[in-house]
């Protein structure tokens, strides 16, 4: 029997943060017919932000990993705040990922692994996704890394 989103949730004892409040002239989610759009998502925890700085020079790989997983939990908040339940995504059908990249950095797919193994955790096949992953000279706060995702809803 295939577990829910929100049943995956609970089984990988994952508890989503409170969606974080827009810092700027934005809304955290829109959706449009049956996509959902995040805007992008930092990897606070508590409040604060995980590490702050360049991946690997100041935040290494694992260390950065772990942020874009971050970053893709305050995402996945911010949908549920917006749908009730996590249970009514379909698909995850994008996941943009920015990474706050050192001079010579070209491993920022290794940092969206982060994200995307945590999507295929909590989705099932539902969380196999396209995606990008890009290297960025600065990202807001410092935040080593940025994500959105894009999901299809039923």
């Amino acid at each position: 029997m295939t577990m829910t989103p929100e049943q995956n949730l609970n089984r990988l004892n994952i508890n989503l943060p409170a969606p974080a409040k827009p810092v700027g002239s934005y809304v955290p989610v829109v959706a449009a017919g049956r996509l959902v759009f995040t805007s992008g998502q930092l990897p606070f925890k508590d409040g604060k932000l995980m590490h702050a700085g360049k991946v690997p020079s100041d935040v290494g790989l694992e260390f950065a990993q772990a942020a874009a997983g971050q970053a893709l939990l305050n995402a996945l908040a911010a949908l549920r705040a917006e749908l009730g339940s996590l249970d009514r995504v379909k698909r995850i059908i994008r996941l943009n990922v920015f990474v706050n990249s050192a001079a010579g950095f070209t491993d920022q797919a290794k940092v969206a692994n982060g994200a995307s193994d945590l999507l295929t955790q909590i989705f099932d096949q539902a969380g196999r996704h396209t995606r990008c992953a890009i290297g960025a000279a600065e990202l807001p706060l410092n935040a080593p890394v940025e994500l959105d995702i894009v999901a299809e809803i039923g």
